[in-house]
């Protein structure tokens, strides 16, 4: 049994399918960029984040890196480990497992991001800057609870260097960068506050989760939540095998990704659903197929259907901005019915 402190097993989560979908696909492809969980209070949604903290991969970092850089990747290293790959050198690394780095209620800039010694910096570069939680996910995964409540400078800062991949500080006219890959995901309650317009649009992926109104179902979380809190060690056991047949499959699809095809045939329903949608943009195009490729290495297959499109469509495209921000998002239904008649289309 793993030392680390044991959390609710993902598999054993009831329902949401759509959220669980949604974090499983960021998982196998990081470059999807982000989920953001929309609900009340009490539906599953911060729960269903620490949930998948226990099936997520391995990942390779440089021993003693503190930006943790990938060993074999130059295209996602600091000056420091650049420099020393560069000259030939071969970068020790460890291996642990992908991590999810809380952002603390009330985090500073300069926690978020990191502060900058401006005289060190000078002379030293990258060694002059203290690492902050951008740092810290680096490879993992960065969690917002109560995203719509963040300062709108520290959640541009956040979002600029997801998107880029590529966290930089920069204190009086000195600029400090390091890699910033990681899978950003937020959970909002919009009782308390909608995520402006410009900034929900930075989230690839959007789910909005409710409450189950299923007796069967509701009595099903009711008896595993009991049953966890009174014994962890027992339930976690009993879910073992179906918690390590996730991790294999995240596996198995992080590796095919890259060999998933799509047709040149959807990646025009695609774009014609969202022009007819009239979406602004061209990202949410992109997090669809990306969704959908990642969708089709979850279920071992290396060719990309339409049944996926339909699946992620959604997740991709509901909520975007439509009509240079004039007309209101694109509800569910509209969705479905959009993608279904261009992917129904001879």
């Amino acid at each position: 049994m793993s030392n680390r402190r044991l959390v609710y097993p993902f598999s054993a989560l009831v329902g949401q399918e759509e959220l669980k979908t949604g974090l499983l696909l960021n998982a196998i492809n990081p470059l999807i960029g982000g989920l953001l969980i929309r609900g009340q209070k009490g539906t599953g949604k911060s729960s269903a984040v620490r949930a998948l903290s226990d099936i997520l991969p391995s990942i390779k970092t440089v021993k003693g890196c503190p930006f943790n850089c990938a060993p074999m990747d130059p295209t996602n290293m600091c000056s420091d480990c650049y420099s020393r790959y560069k000259m030939g050198e071969e970068l020790e690394y460890e291996s642990r497992p992908m991590e999810i780095v809380s952002l603390p209620i009330g985090a500073t800039e300069d926690r978020v991001i990191g502060s900058l010694d401006i005289e060190r910096a000078i002379g030293e570069g990258i060694s002059a800057l203290q690492p902050g939680l951008m740092a810290e996910a680096n490879q993992g995964i960065l969690y917002i609870d109560e995203v719509n409540l963040l300062p709108d400078h520290i959640t541009d800062s956040i979002l600029d260097a997801a998107a880029s991949g590529w966290n930089t500080v920069e204190r009086e006219g000195i600029s400090v960068s390091h890699p910033s890959r990681v899978i950003l995901v937020g959970t909002m309650n919009p009782e308390e506050g909608e995520l402006r317009p410009q900034l929900s649009d930075r989230f690839a992926l959007h789910v909005s989760v409710e409450g189950i109104y299923e007796v069967t179902k509701r009595v099903e979380i009711i008896t595993r939540n009991l049953e966890f809190g009174e014994n962890p060690i027992a339930f976690t056991e009993k879910w073992k095998d179906q918690q390590e047949e996730l991790r294999e499959s995240i596996v198995k699809a992080r590796n095919i990704i890259n060999d998933v095809q799509i047709s040149e045939d959807l990646l025009k329903a695609v774009a014609t659903a969202c022009i007819n949608l009239h979406i602004d943009g061209h990202r949410p195009d992109i997090s669809t197929v990306r969704a959908a490729k990642a969708l089709a290495a979850l279920e071992g297959r290396t060719n990309v259907s339409g049944d996926e499109i339909k699946k992620v469509a959604v997740m991709s495209v509901g909520y975007r901005t439509r009509g240079f921000g004039f007309e209101e998002p694109a509800t569910p239904a509209e969705v479905r019915d959009a993608f279904r008649s261009v992917l129904q289309a001879p």
